[in-house]
């Protein structure tokens, strides 16, 4: 007996004779039409157990079926596809009350996998208010592979308040995760407040935080308003969170456990009612084996773990970042410019040590400096802040020795430190910043074999448990479908 009904809405042949054949053989009765007329028609007629459509139909939009289907089957899950995968259609298809979103290409084992979730679930979600703005608005750009996960966690985060905990490197857009969280969530009628903890000084944090009562402390001479106050009722973004001090961290996890805290001093404890969104650049498991970071916080703040890819690992999201900020700019009263292919090939091929924030920063200066209304190659390549022999080997050249790259990169990373030295463990992170790469390389070389990746690497078995432990990497074995 077949598992559950499946309706199918796609103007695509093909894509409904791949879901036809991997949803039949999965035990599934798949039934597919073309159109959203032949879909209403089935749902009317209380067919189907699961609904799985296409954003873009000949005859009506998917997101305006999706309403429709809800008023006369409330129970009826329902799954969105689209090609257009921006942060919006994400944000869309669960404000509508989708299921699950499923940016294409998809790949055929996830496909079968929220086929499951979505016919074992009964719960219904809570409906959102609607998100107005284009896709010139948004807040982040993207449509690779990872930065479609990115947007199907801020859109399953969007009725709760989880505490969520973004890791990445400088530049990744840690801050605009945050506020995404915030603009598309419950909390969006409150305030954001964003605290960078690396740039408060250390004997001020807790001040600036939990606020303070007149004559407190030397100089204390009017009760202050503390960013948690200032946040009530919002959302408080806890960036650099790994250099906050520990005292501190004591007063934050009880916010965490009890929600309430007192501020520098007073005794009475205050209610709170914030969400708290952290974010780190930093490795905080190492940090708390130094002891300069409480374990029980770090569990408490990484509710939900989110990493955002550096700009190397997502290259093909460079030439829309690259139009966007374009539009940026002439939005801004700078002149309109263009840029030809090969300077966005080069530009994908850059290793981007500052992220997209220097690849936003490159693309202003070229705004405003170059004086053609098109941004050639050269034009790039003498623009780019590092030497050519920093690019990828795109012309057949090979690139730099091991050895000269992360000279390189420990160079600029103290130049970016302004003359200051940076924080303390500092071996151990750049140690693990070449471990774990080289060992999620190797693992995905013998396809999650942890034997032969030992081997290969010349490691010890449980040396590479421990490590694969350490590191927090994922290891995947067989084959993606696509």
């Amino acid at each position: 007996m077949p598992a559950g009904t499946i309706l199918i809405a796609d103007d695509d042949a093909a894509i409904r004779t791949v879901l036809n054949q991997a949803l039949g053989r999965a035990g599934y009765d798949v039934r597919t039409t073309g159109t959203a007329a032949g879909l209403w028609r089935w749902v009317t007629a209380g067919d189907g157990n699961l609904v799985i459509t296409d954003v873009i139909l000949p005859d009506e939009n998917g997101f305006d079926l999706i309403p429709r289907i809800k008023r006369v089957r409330p129970e009826l899950p329902i799954v969105v596809m689209s090609a257009q995968n921006t942060i919006l259609t994400a944000i869309t298809a669960a404000e509508r009350g989708a299921f699950e979103y499923l940016p294409k290409p998809f790949d055929l084992k996830e496909v079968t996998a929220i086929v499951q979730r979505a016919l074992a679930s009964t719960k219904k979600r809570e409906p959102a208010a609607q998100v107005e703005g284009s896709e010139e608005r948004l807040p982040l750009i993207g449509r690779s592979a990872a930065m479609q996960e990115i947007y199907r966690v801020i859109a399953r985060l969007m009725q709760t308040d989880l505490t969520v905990m973004i890791m990445g490197e400088s530049g990744t857009g840690k801050e605009l995760v945050a506020r995404a969280l915030h603009d598309y969530g419950r909390r969006r009628h409150g305030p954001f407040v964003a605290v960078n903890m690396a740039a408060i000084p250390k004997e001020l944090v807790e001040s600036e935080l939990f606020g303070h009562e007149r004559g407190a402390f030397t100089g204390a001479t009017n009760r202050g308003i503390g960013r948690f106050e200032q946040a009530e009722g919002g959302t408080l973004f806890l960036d650099e969170i790994g250099d906050m001090p520990l005292e501190a961290q004591t007063r934050l996890l009880r916010v965490l456990q009890q929600g309430e805290y007192t501020t520098v001093g007073g005794r009475t404890p205050i209610k709170t009612d914030v969400r708290i969104v952290a974010a780190t650049n930093r490795e905080l498991r190492q940090i708390i084996q130094q002891g300069l970071f409480r374990e029980d916080l770090y569990y408490r703040l990484n509710v939900v773990p989110l990493r955002l890819p550096p700009l190397r690992e997502r290259s093909e999201d460079i030439p829309d970042l690259v139009r966007h900020f374009l539009r940026k700019a002439a939005g801004e009263g700078l002149a309109e410019k263009r840029i030809d292919a090969e300077a966005l090939d080069i530009l994908k091929h850059y290793r981007w040590p500052g992220n997209v924030r220097e690849l936003e920063n490159v693309i202003r200066r070229l705004a405003v400096l170059h004086s053609g209304d098109v941004i050639s190659a050269a034009t790039v390549a003498a623009e780019l802040s590092e030497p050519p022999k920093m690019l990828a080997a795109a012309d057949g050249e090979e690139p730099d020795s091991l050895s000269a790259i992360v000279e390189q990169h420990l160079n600029r990373y103290f130049a970016e430190q302004n003359g200051r030295l940076p924080p303390p463990g500092l071996y151990d992170r750049i140690l693990q910043e070449v471990e774990r790469p080289l060992l999620s390389i190797c693992l995905g070389a013998t396809r999650g074999n942890q034997i032969r990746a030992a081997h290969l690497l010349g490691l010890n078995r449980n040396t590479l448990r421990k490590k694969i432990r350490d590191l927090g990497l994922e290891v995947i074995r067989g084959i993606r479908m696509e």
